[in-house]
């Protein structure tokens, strides 16, 4: 291909690896949208993906070889780098939950909160391993923070506070190992590099329904062969997306069972529909048939209604209901009354529920071709996404050498990257051993485990934290953390020489292996060296009475018997609220400042405690 020029940084070539079809675009960014330079598309000849999933994966690289071969010649070019996306339907949701003890007396740092969020994201893939038969890769695509608690009370923030106890419960989205896997695989068989990777419904999203249109309550609904991938805006942003396990195929397999067809023929026929004329067919028999219009459009208003409700349940799911206005995307989004069964189905005026294509051209446009039609919304978006720099996986950035896999939009950090590309909390902060705790003579003894070996990371040769913001461009060096070994002690290690004694109640040798909660008696007197000094006890604080006003009413709090000062916690039962069925965070300040549970309060202080 010496003729052919090579793919230059400006030159976007996108990928939609569908069901029924491969659909190449290539597009070059021109002011802020994207010149639409060629389309080219090609049906699989035998079903090589499974509801949006590979499955042939040499069948889907040959075919995206076809479609790559043909844009190459059309522009003289060589493609080399290949802009893709994953299918909704392979999306899994988990929710997780994490703790982090922390030390005495330190306000909250973002360093700990984002410890803590991997933590819980970690969680989160733990338990969807344990719903597996066999334990698989998850790459995480993003997740949102229900609720932040401290020392068991919620709030909106853990920044800046105290306490002895964090927690955070996310709710995280993952990808399948399997399935980005095999798109890579294919991509790579097909002689083309993955610059970036991102998902059908986001990126269909960003072609059908500009940016400045997302403050309003919209869904896209992306009918394609296999599945009906959804994402909804609102304020701006997407704030979900789902997926409908029907799609153009029910309406294909119930036309091949009424009328006695093959697939192909079948999906010949639905298309036919559109234009609501006679239909003329053979069928397996080798007998042709005409149909009328009426009879084949009687047989899809079963699944046809079947797969409106299916949507309209979705859309109502992850919105909360009804939204602003539906756009339908994708092939299946032609097939004649499916748009005014949606609408009735989620209870809305027809007028607002519409096909894509209305809004491309505020990102995309071609001199030659004719863009409007509700089925590029993928292609488009994939292509869009990259060109415009919609998402933060339109560049490239390697990962111990390789692109690494980044998969949603915003500001991404060192610690984003390395979650969305399989490492977990454990590989990132290690974990020291477990320590072992024993009673001796009546004492409580820990022993400690081994501290854990850290990471070592590096952004662009020099060593960095997790929180640091990644770039176009940047290389990242990845060295997964080694945890620490398990405390383990004999008997005799742990009194330092042989000596007589029982564990939990009979008599041990010296080599017996301790284990948790053991009870341990000595029979002798170990040696001094041997003893284990108690913790000092806190000096004693003298009694103190204070009079605060707390939610701008006065209160007399009398001295605490045990001498110890008042903290703010010790004030939530007088502040009228039911901390075991709160729905709302708390906020919590003194002299007009944000604080912690454990603030020390002194006398004359003005405290408020309220659900914000």
């Amino acid at each position: 291909m010496a003729e052919y020029q090579a793919q230059d940084t400006d030159l976007v070539f996108a990928l939609d690896i569908g069901t029924r079809s491969v659909v190449g675009v290539v597009g070059r960014t021109v002011g802020d949208r994207l010149k639409i330079l060629g389309i080219e598309m090609e049906e699989h000849k035998s079903r090589a993906m499974m509801d949006g999933q590979i499955d042939n994966i040499q069948q889907v690289a040959d075919l995206a070889r076809i479609v790559t071969e043909r844009l190459e010649r059309q522009l003289e070019v060589h493609l080399e780098k290949v802009c893709v996306a994953a299918a909704g339907r392979a999306l899994r949701t988990q929710s997780g939950t994490f703790a982090l003890e922390l030390p005495d007396g330190q306000a909250i740092t973002p360093e700990q909160i984002s410890q803590l969020e991997t933590g819980a994201v970690s969680a989160a893939e733990a338990a969807l391993q344990m719903d597996e038969e066999n334990r698989r890769q998850f790459f995480l695509v993003g997740y949102t923070v229900a609720q932040y608690r401290l020392d068991r009370y919620p709030l909106s923030t853990l920044l800046g506070h105290g306490g002895k106890t964090m927690e955070a419960d996310v709710v995280a989205t993952f990808l399948p190992g399997e399935v980005v896997e095999s798109l890579y695989a294919a991509m790579h068989l097909a002689g083309l590099q993955v610059a970036s990777m991102t998902l059908e419904p986001i990126a269909a999203m960003n072609a059908a329904i500009p940016a400045e249109l997302r403050l309003l309550n919209l869904a896209l609904v992306d009918i394609g062969a296999g599945t009906t991938d959804i994402a909804v805006c609102r304020d701006g942003s997407v704030v979900g997306y789902t997926m409908v396990t029907l799609a153009g195929d029910e309406i294909t397999e119930a036309l091949m069972r009424a009328f006695l067809v093959d697939f192909r023929t079948a999906e010949e026929i639905k298309r036919d529909l559109w234009n609501g004329a006679d239909l003329h067919y053979t069928d397996i028999l080798g007998v042709e048939n005409t149909s009328s219009y009426a009879a084949v459009y009687e047989v899809i208003q079963e699944p046809m209604r079947r797969l409106a409700e299916a949507i309209a349940a979705q859309v109502s799911g992850v919105n909360g209901g009804a939204p602003s206005a539906v756009f339908l995307a994708g092939g299946g989004s032609r097939l004649k009354g499916l748009r005014e069964e949606v609408a009735q189905c989620l209870g809305m005026e027809e007028r607002r529920v519409s096909t894509a294509g209305n809004h491309y051209a505020k990102s995309a446009f071609s001199e030659e071709l004719d863009l409007d039609h509700p089925e590029y919304a993928t292609p488009l978006g994939i292509a869009v996404s990259a060109g415009l720099g919609l998402l933060n996986d339109s560049y490239l950035v390697m990962l111990n050498g390789q692109p690494a896999k980044l998969f949603r939009s915003g500001t991404l950090t060192l610690r984003d990257i390395l979650l969305m590309n399989g490492y977990t909390y454990e590989d990132i902060l290690g974990r020291s051993g477990k320590s072992l705790s024993v009673t001796l003579d009546g004492r409580r003894v820990v022993l400690r485990g081994e501290p854990a070996a850290p990471a070592v990371l590096r952004l662009n040769e020099e060593d960095a934290p997790v929180t640091a913001v990644v770039h176009a461009g940047d290389q990242i060096s990845f060295v997964p953390a080694r945890s620490g070994a398990d405390a383990s002690r004999t008997l005799a290690e742990l009194l330092g020489r042989p000596v007589r004694a029982l564990v939990n109640n009979r008599e041990a040798p010296a080599d017996t292996q301790l284990e948790q909660g053991d009870v341990i008696l000595t029979l002798e007197s170990p040696t001094p060296e041997t003893e284990i000094p108690a913790e000092p006890a806190a000096p004693p604080v003298s009694p103190k009475p204070l009079d605060i006003v707390l939610n701008e009413k006065p209160l007399h709090l009398d001295g605490k018997e045990e001498g110890t000062p008042y903290y703010l916690m010790d004030l939530l039962k007088f502040s009228g609220l039911d901390f075991d069925h709160l729905e709302r965070p708390v906020r919590l300040e003194v002299n007009g400042a944000e604080c912690g549970f454990r603030q020390v309060l002194k006398d004359g202080d003005s405290v408020t405690i309220a659900c914000v």
